[in-house]
């Protein structure tokens, strides 16, 4: 569990670093998901894992923009 301190030295870290500690952090709890076989939050956990893949390697904006449809 991340202690006040921890949490407080995240927000001073890069955007990069930022995402490289969420990726880590959802590696492990994909791990429990797993392990507790609750399938469907695995998956979800899965899902954000890639997505912080694709950001923290620059495949998609870190930020989703919405646009008016004309």
């Amino acid at each position: 569990m991340v202690n006040l301190n921890q949490a407080k030295s995240r927000r001073e870290d890069s955007p990069q670093e930022s995402i490289s500690y969420i990726r880590q952090m959802l590696g492990e709890l994909r791990q429990v998901a797993r392990g507790e076989g609750a399938d469907m939050l695995c998956y979800l956990i899965e899902m954000a894992y890639v997505e912080a893949g694709d950001v923290q390697s620059g495949l998609r904006p870190r930020s989703v923009v919405h646009r008016d449809r004309h």
